[in-house]
C-alpha cells in the first residue's frame, strides 16, 4: 500500500466525524428538484438538433487539439463569441471551458497589487479561489448589505488605487439578488469597478433569458459579466463579458484560459444552439409560473404550521429552507428522497455551519402536482421530526 500523508487521513476522519464527508453517487430520482438544468435544455431535441446542424456546416473535429493561442482557435469559437456579444449587447465575449476557469482566471489576473477587491460574503468559491491567487488585498461585506459596502469603499477609495466590487445577481446557495441598481449607483460613486456573476440568472431572468444586469438595463454601466452555462444552458462553459479591452487583457494574462487546451468545437456548438433556443422558447415562462407556485405554497405551509418556517426568500429557480445541522438535514434528505422527491441537503463548511438547508431547483419540468406532493411529503416530516 502506498503511503499516505498524515494530515490527508486526519482532515479525512475530521469531515467523517462531522458527517460532511462527500461522495460521489449517481442520483435517479423520479422528481428532478436538484439539478441546474431549470429550462430542460440539457435533454432539448431542438438543440440536439441545432448542434448537429451547425457542426455538419463547419470542419468537424472531436478535440480542439491545443490551447486557443495555438492549434485550439476555430472560425466556431469566433461565431459562437460574436452571438453571444450580441446577445448581452457587450463589446466583447470571451469563451471559457468552465465558470470555474472564467472565475479563477478573471480575479487571478485583473486585481493587480495594491488594489482592492470588495467581494460579498456569500461569494462562489471559485471567485474566492481567484481572488486569493491576485496580488489584490481583499475584504468581504456582509451579504447584499449597501451600508456595509459604503463604509468599505469610504475607507478604501482614495484615488490612487483600482476598487473592484464583487457580486452575483442571483446566489446559488439562497437564490436571492442584490439591489444591483443601488449598488451600481454607489459603485459609481466611488469610482470603482462592479463585477457581476451572473451564473444562475442567465436563461431565467429578462427578455429570453438574457440575465439580471441586461434586464435592469446596466450593461452598460458593469465592468464585467461572468456568464456560465452549466446552468439554464444545459452544457458547460462561460463568457466573460466586457470592453474589447478587457478581452486583449484576459487573453494575454488569464492563466486558467491561456494553458488549457480549448473546449471541443461539440461543445461550442452546444453552447450556439443554447443561445438560440434562448430566443424562442417558451420554458422560461413556465419556470416562472413554478416559482410563483411554489411560494404559494410556502405560503400555505406557513399557515398549516402557524409559523415562519425559514424559507429563504427567492424570485429565482432557487429554492431553500434552512434545516440547522448536518446530521439532521441529511436525515429529512433522505426521508424526502425515499418518496422519489431529487432534493440535496447543503451541508456545512459548503454554507455557514447552523445555516444547513435543503435546496430546491425548481424546472420549467416540474408540475404543479409534484410541488404540492413535496409540500405533503415535506410537510409529513414536520409533524414526524418536529422540525
Amino acid at each position: 500500500m502506498n503511503r499516505i500523508p498524515k494530515h490527508i487521513i486526519r482532515k479525512l476522519a475530521e469531515r467523517k466525524e462531522k458527517n460532511a464527508f462527500r461522495m460521489l453517487k449517481i442520483n435517479q430520482f423520479q422528481v428532478d428538484f436538484c439539478s441546474n438544468d431549470y429550462i430542460g435544455f440539457s435533454k432539448s431535441e431542438e438543440i440536439k438538433i441545432e448542434v448537429e446542424r451547425i457542426l455538419s456546416t463547419t470542419d468537424f473535429q472531436h478535440g480542439a487539439t491545443g490551447s486557443r493561442l495555438i492549434s485550439g482557435n476555430f472560425p466556431l469559437f469566433e461565431m459562437a463569441e460574436n452571438e453571444i456579444k450580441k446577445f448581452h449587447n457587450s463589446a466583447s465575449a470571451l469563451l471559457f471551458n468552465s465558470g470555474y476557469d472564467a472565475n479563477v482566471g478573471f480575479f487571478s489576473c485583473v486585481p493587480q497589487r495594491g488594489d482592492v477587491v470588495l467581494y460579498d460574503n456569500y461569494i462562489h468559491a471559485s471567485i474566492r479561489d481567484g481572488i486569493s491567487m491576485s496580488l489584490a488585498k481583499s475584504y468581504k461585506f456582509r451579504h447584499n448589505d449597501l451600508e456595509d459596502l459604503k463604509k468599505m469603499l469610504e475607507r478604501f477609495s482614495n484615488g490612487e488605487n483600482s476598487v473592484f466590487v464583487v457580486t452575483e445577481s442571483v446566489f446559488s446557495m439562497d437564490g436571492d439578488s442584490p439591489d444591483l441598481l443601488k449598488m451600481n449607483e454607489l459603485v459609481k460613486e466611488y469610482n470603482a469597478f462592479l463585477i457581476v456573476d451572473e451564473a444562475h440568472a442567465l436563461g431565467v431572468f429578462g427578455n429570453q433569458g438574457c440575465g439580471l444586469v441586461q434586464n435592469l438595463g446596466l450593461e452598460n454601466d458593469i465592468f464585467a459579466r461572468i456568464v456560465t452555462y452549466g446552468k439554464a444552458l444545459g452544457c458547460h462553459g462561460a463568457s466573460v463579458l466586457g470592453s474589447e479591452i478587457l478581452r486583449d487583457y484576459l487573453i494575454n494574462f488569464a492563466r486558467s484560459f491561456i494553458y488549457t487546451t480549448a473546449m471541443s468545437p461539440h461543445n461550442v456548438a452546444t453552447i450556439l444552439a443554447g443561445y438560440r433556443q434562448l430566443q424562442t422558447t417558451k420554458s422560461i415562462g413556465l419556470l416562472h409560473q413554478n416559482i410563483t407556485f411554489f411560494k404559494r405554497k410556502i405560503k400555505e405551509f406557513h399557515e398549516k404550521t402557524s409559523e415562519k418556517y425559514p424559507f429563504i426568500s427567492s424570485d429565482s429557480a432557487i429554492q431553500a429552507v434552512v434545516l440547522s445541522g448536518n446530521d439532521f438535514v441529511k436525515r429529512i434528505a433522505q426521508n424526502i428522497q425515499k418518496e422519489g422527491f431529487g432534493v440535496i441537503p447543503i451541508l456545512s463548511p459548503t454554507v455557514p455551519k447552523g445555516q444547513e438547508r435543503l435546496r430546491i431547483c425548481l424546472h420549467s419540468f416540474n408540475t404543479e402536482e409534484e410541488i404540492s406532493n413535496f409540500f405533503d411529503v415535506f410537510y409529513n416530516q414536520f409533524l414526524t421530526q418536529n422540525i
